[in-house]
């Protein structure tokens, strides 16, 4: 009797595991699949893609940005947050651990790239890799012997804490500490060598100066036809309209109370940045969603730029 009680409980273990991880299996297609339309109950759902927004909105949203664009900071605070910059990140994982940001599951629903079912060579590098929310999906759903995963942040605190992981595979996964935006990049593979380029929520917590060397950087590790995997935050998020006046350190670019950084892209900047840097534009688009808490009847609207760029073959 408790030795079928037990093989039950391990059967919905397993079970629940699957639901709540691979996410693969739900089917859902790229874009989204639940579009809002005037006979739309706005509260039926939590959530809604690929929203569009009107003018009216679009100017309240550029009043609130320019309200909450003025820099009260002085030039010391504006150095020390982007000379510590590494120091805040160390002391945000310090509190969170890995328990913060979620597995991002969703990815081979928007970049079915990384999708690797045969053995067939694939090199991946995942710039700002953090504690493996995207390197740990990759390893888990592949059945590739022959893929390789290379990560780097420049938190030493989130590489240790990707490496002390039981799911951390060294013969797969190789992780190492790398401030991006440097000139110079030191690295344990071969310029010309890698296959895709992951750059998730990454540019944003860097100063925009340095994009443009960056870049140049990723143009330089990848190969002839490699390809650049690119999301982040996009301009008049949610996130950049409830920023307080006084949070500002520029144009579009914002400090969080702990001390770390976010800036807000627009479509035109990612285009003019790839290819700026020699890229073929394949993808970008503003993903722009509706989430609602139907309990307190509130509307919360995300943007997000997504992107893809190829080196040139």
């Amino acid at each position: 009797m408790f030795s079928s009680t037990m093989h039950g409980m391990r059967l919905l273990r397993n079970f629940v595991h699957l639901r709540s991880c691979h996410t693969q299996l739900r089917k859902k297609p790229k874009g989204g699949s639940r579009y809002l339309n005037p006979s739309s109950n706005v509260y039926s759902f939590n959530a809604w893609d690929d929203v569009q927004w009107d003018d009216a909105q679009e100017q309240e949203a550029l009043k609130k940005v320019q309200e909450n664009g003025v820099i009260k900071f002085s030039s010391e605070d504006l150095e020390k947050y982007e000379n510590d910059a590494d120091k805040f990140w160390d002391a945000f994982y310090e509190v969170h651990d890995n328990k913060f940001f979620k597995d991002r599951h969703w990815l081979f629903t928007e970049f079915p790239e990384l999708t690797t079912t045969d053995n067939k060579k694939l090199t991946v590098f995942e710039l700002g890799c953090g504690v493996g929310n995207t390197i740990f999906p990759i390893l888990q759903y592949s059945t590739n012997e022959s893929l390789k995963v290379y990560g780097c942040d420049f938190s030493e605190k989130a590489i240790q804490i990707l490496k002390d992981s039981e799911i951390y595979d060294s013969k797969q996964c190789c992780v190492f500490i790398l401030d991006v935006s440097k000139e110079e990049w030191n690295l344990p593979f071969e310029e010309n060598s890698i296959d895709v380029i992951v750059v998730i929520f990454v540019l944003s917590a860097i100063h925009p100066d340095r994009y443009k060397s960056i870049v140049h950087n990723i143009h330089k590790c990848l190969k002839p036809g490699g390809l650049v995997l690119f999301r982040d935050y996009g301009r008049y998020d949610l996130a950049q309209l409830r920023f307080k006046p006084g949070r500002s350190l520029g144009d579009n670019f914002y400090v969080r109370g702990d001390g770390t950084r976010v800036y807000f892209f627009t479509q035109e900047e990612i285009k003019l940045l790839f290819e700026g840097a020699g890229f073929i534009e394949r993808e970008n688009r503003a993903d722009r969603r509706l989430q609602v808490n139907r309990g307190r009847l509130l509307k919360m609207y995300r943007v997000w730029i997504q992107a893809k760029y190829e080196k040139p073959k």
